[in-house]
């Protein structure tokens, strides 16, 4: 399995005297050599394994990962195959699907025209559309659905995610998208907006046509011009498809059973809410640079005090785009696309924090292993492994619990009743 794997890293460490460097490498080293489970059993030591086993075990075949302290970051290293079949390894300008972290990096184009004046928070969206219109119902005379509301999925709009679109698929427009004419549910209003939080895509894809209302520009280039370049995320694009002179830098996406996404990857024009080609060096800068407007030290993108309406918890602990923890201390968000997981959390104040992205279906639980591994190794507050007591159980129950368990993150187990 590992030579499936073909573990490989390759580092970008950051350091400005050798004493740091030593430093640096010794916590790369500890986290490789040392990953903890996401689980613990209390009153046992953990069990730890290494990154590379890891991967082979969960049959992940590439992960990627960023790590930023005192606002800055202090190391990046790929590891494993970006494609096992080309033989070509990941390394920290391999791109990956980003999946719904799209949704935060996006928002913070829409604070921007807010802050430019050519938006407004809290005024019906439709008076800014222009041939296609949120489409009116009981629930909307009720409430008008808003652009904040659109950003913390309080907007009381349907669909939750998107498949994408594999090879030989037609790609819909984003019009088609929202009336239904692609492979998701038309997006509506089922409820009054304001009224309850539920997490929506569809919410996402309505400010994706908004913005490009507004600004008069395809969604990708409004994102290139208002924050992916101001940011430094150079590495970054919305482009989808993605364009043909990129792929040979993309990660192919594989299912949880290490089989390839059909045509590596797959498209996806909700690109708002899930299009965002990126790497965890380029997710690192956005939160960096979002840490920096907060600490009112930057306002290349937002001001300060936009930063800090963004970062403020709202229903459910939802901000302006990212999801804010329940002690109000870090904002990040995660992300699933067909063949991808990744993850990123940051502190508000501080400068710190990780980002974590993988080439599998199965790579939710490795990134989890990751995030932990990390805050405890920089001894970070807020994340470590959760921990479960054994409990006493009547033998005479055994049976009842004999079967097959799926689980989307942790795969199959099986329990067998055994005298």
């Amino acid at each position: 399995m590992r030579n499936f794997v073909g573990f490989l890293a390759v580092a970008v460490i950051g350091c400005s005297a050798a004493s740091q460097e030593v430093d640096v490498d010794a916590r790369i080293a500890h986290i490789e050599n040392g990953l903890l489970p996401a689980l613990v059993i209390e009153g046992l030591p953990p069990e730890t394994m290494t990154l590379a086993q890891r991967m082979a075990d969960l049959k992940v075949p590439g992960v990627s990962i960023a790590v930023f302290n005192d606002g800055a970051i202090e190391w990046a290293r790929g590891y494993g195959m970006a494609d096992v079949g080309e033989g070509r390894p990941v390394t920290p300008r391999t791109l990956f699907q980003a999946a719904s972290i799209s949704k935060p990096v996006a928002a913070t184009a829409a604070l921007k025209l807010v802050q430019d004046g050519r938006l407004q928070l809290d005024e019906d969206v439709n008076g800014w559309l222009g041939d296609w219109k949120v489409p009116g119902n009981r629930f909307t005379e009720v409430e008008p659905v808003t652009l904040r509301r659109l950003v913390t999925h309080t907007a009381g709009m349907t669909v939750h995610g998107f498949p994408g679109y594999g090879e030989g698929e037609r790609v819909p427009t984003t019009v088609e998208v929202l009336d239904g004419a692609g492979n998701t549910a038309a997006i509506r209003v089922d409820t009054v907006p304001g009224s309850i939080w539920r997490y929506s895509g569809g919410g996402y894809t309505v400010m994706q046509y908004l913005l490009t209302e507004v600004a008069g520009m395809p969604f990708p280039e409004i994102m290139r011009t208002t924050v992916l370049e101001p940011i430094g995320m150079s590495e970054s694009t919305y482009e989808q498809p993605l364009p043909d002179a990129r792929r040979a830098q993309a990660a192919t996406g594989y299912r949880g059973d290490g089989s390839e996404v059909d045509a590596k990857w797959h498209t996806y024009p909700e690109m708002a809410a899930a299009g965002l080609w990126t790497t965890p060096s380029d997710l690192a800068r956005f939160a960096i640079e979002v840490q920096r407007a907060y600490a009112e030290d930057s306002d290349r993108v937002i001001s300060p005090e936009m930063a800090k309406h963004m970062l403020e918890p709202g229903m459910n602990g939802w901000g302006l785009g990212p999801a804010i923890t329940a002690d109000g201390q870090r904002f990040g968000h995660g992300g699933s696309n067909e063949g991808f997981r990744c993850q990123f959390a940051a502190f508000i104040e501080g400068g710190r924090g990780v980002a974590v992205m993988t080439n599998s279906d199965a790579g939710g639980r490795l990134m989890r292993e990751i995030i932990v591994t990390v805050f405890a190794e920089y001894g970070w507050p807020g994340i470590a492994p959760e921990e479960r007591t054994v409990a006493d159980l009547d033998a005479a129950l055994y049976p009842r619990y004999a079967g097959r368990y799926d689980f989307p993150e942790l795969g199959v187990i099986t329990i067998e009743d055994v005298d």
